[in-house]
């Protein structure tokens, strides 16, 4: 791979990078709400007879929410991981420029 496919290759892998790290932020922004909304729950359902129809509702809309939290949560993971994979393949073409870029100056050394 040449110098300037070495260096367009890792312009776009720096830019998924960059994408991925949004994405992950974006999730971990919504799980932030989610556990913001379930502690409210929390707090209602806390002044609540335990046995009244009102409580088992918010009690279900917690589990619902913390399923929701879970997913989130998984989504975070693939995108960490791909993080990681685009990472490595970061480094693999920095010491493919770094490689070009010595052969080049040693040819005119």
């Amino acid at each position: 791979m040449g110098l300037a496919a070495s260096q367009s290759r890792f312009l776009s892998l720096t830019a998924r990078k960059n994408d991925l790290e949004l994405t992950g932020q974006q999730i971990n922004q919504s799980r932030l709400q989610v556990a913001n909304v379930t502690n409210q729950l929390f707090n209602v359902v806390a002044t609540l007879d335990p046995d009244s129809t009102q409580a088992l509702q918010l009690q279900n809309r917690i589990q619902s929410l913390q399923t929701l939290d879970k997913a989130l949560e998984l989504q975070l993971r693939r995108v960490d991981t791909q993080q990681q994979a685009v990472q490595t393949e970061i480094d693999a073409v920095r010491k493919v420029i770094d490689k070009n870029i010595d052969i080049t100056f040693k040819a005119f050394a």
